[in-house]
């Protein structure tokens, strides 16, 4: 007999469509699109997951009686708040969100 995954499930009750908006074509600085189809792969699981997890803490946010609004500005100041890693000094202060 298999054995049964201890991970939670989350349906979409009956009428409400799921969740999933396609994934962009991913592009490079230049404008060109990213061409190599294992890179395509790996940023379209990304999408994925991040995706999922976005709708899991909004769901759960609002059975746990939290503004809709509100949980939709805070996911969106938390994409605000990632840091480019790779970007050096020459990245300019007009590339960067404004700090409060």
């Amino acid at each position: 007999m298999g054995t049964m995954s201890t991970k939670p499930v989350r349906a979409c009750p009956p009428g409400v469509p799921k969740a999933g908006a396609k994934p962009p074509v991913w592009r490079q600085d230049d404008g060109a699109p990213v061409s190599c189809l294992e890179k395509i792969k790996v940023l379209n699981e990304n999408y994925d997951e991040l995706q999922q997890m976005a709708q899991d803490a909004l769901e759960d946010a609002l059975l746990i009686g939290c503004s809709e609004a509100q949980v939709r500005i805070a996911l969106h100041e938390l994409v605000d708040s990632l840091v480019n890693p790779y970007s050096g000094a020459e990245a300019s202060a007009a590339d960067k969100p404004p700090q409060d």
